[in-house]
């Protein structure tokens, strides 16, 4: 009888279903850093999806003051759409968070949240606006925005005299209509400074009575302005439109700064007809509106400030 020795590697060898049954490979952990790492990672690439899309499709916009009115009140929110007119220098949106800080948490005075590239000359893609539309322009050299509407195209000569606007030699047709009654809030404090006399107090609370002149353009575009008093903005030179600009003005003609007014200083305007590469995109309608009450640190307060009756107002020119 012979006897068999088991070698010693046999005698720990364990069979293959019992390694994979009990043995479990230990964990790969990811560190604290990378993990770090990839959450910044994807929430800068969502950044960078929404300026993308800010910068070249649409972005929101918000009314800060009344030259707009009555279509247009302090406080609306309004989409901005980007592509109708191509793109330019203005078109980019570049967020400055030293000025959004100042503005939401120090509670400085507000000023523009964006930076504004150079002055590049042209346009990608660039088509004219049609007279009439609602645009946002960056005045020369300045790094803010303003809302106003297109009224002359290159090649029109532009003339204000006495409040009536003419284009090309002929007056627009302009027809006096029932005055607008404008809910006052603190959005829209209807104050003696900026229309004195204006209050009247009803039943249903205060409002701001404004007297309402419809225009019409020569392309059949019309939209309702208002004419407060002899100003003067209602007396203006004929000038010609050069090529590849716009001549604009706000709907509130005694309380708009436009083509009308020099370049900054006092009357802040816009200088002139403004060049075609200036203007940031079209405004398509107002998506809310907040009259003025909320507190930032304060949640409910944004829901009780919402106005009823402007969420989507169309801002595109119809034709009467």
């Amino acid at each position: 009888m012979s006897d068999s020795v088991t070698p010693p590697a046999e005698q720990n060898a364990v069979p293959a279903e019992a390694a994979d049954a009990g043995v479990k490979a230990a964990p790969v952990t990811e560190s604290s850093a990378s993990a770090l790492w990839r959450e910044i990672k994807g929430l800068g690439l969502v950044l960078l999806a929404v300026l993308a899309f800010h910068s070249f499709i649409a972005k929101p916009f918000f009314i800060p003051s009344e030259s707009m009115m009555p279509i247009l009140l302090k406080g609306d929110r309004l989409v901005v759409t980007k592509y109708p007119f191509g793109w330019s220098y203005v078109s980019p949106t570049i967020p400055n968070p030293a000025a959004i800080f100042r503005t939401l948490v120090l509670r400085q005075p507000a000023e523009p949240w964006g930076i504004t590239l150079p002055f590049i000359d042209g346009r990608v893609l660039g088509r004219l606006p049609q007279r009439g539309d609602i645009v946002i322009v960056t005045p020369p050299g300045q790094n803010e925005d303003y809302i106003k509407r297109v009224i002359g195209l290159p090649g029109d000569t532009i003339e204000v005299r006495a409040g009536r606007v003419i284009i090309n030699g002929k007056p627009v047709k302009s027809v006096l209509r029932p005055p607008a009654m404008i809910p006052v809030d603190a959005n829209a404090p209807c104050t003696p400074y900026q229309f004195p006399g204006n209050m009247v107090s009803t039943p249903r609370g205060d409002f701001c009575r404004l007297p309402i002149v419809r225009e019409t353009l020569p392309n059949g575009v019309t939209y309702d302005t208002i004419d407060l008093e002899r100003s003067k903005g209602d007396d203006f030179s004929a000038v010609k439109v050069p090529a590849d600009h716009l001549f604009l003005m706000g709907d509130n003609r005694d309380r708009s700064a436009d083509s009308r007014f020099a370049l900054g200083g006092d009357e802040n305007g816009l200088g002139g007809p403004v060049p075609f590469e200036n203007i940031g995109g079209r405004a398509e309608f107002v998506t809310f509106s907040l009259d003025g009450t909320t507190q930032f640190f304060n949640p409910a307060s944004w829901f009780r400030a919402f106005r009823s009756g402007r969420a989507g107002e169309s801002l595109r020119g119809h034709k009467g």
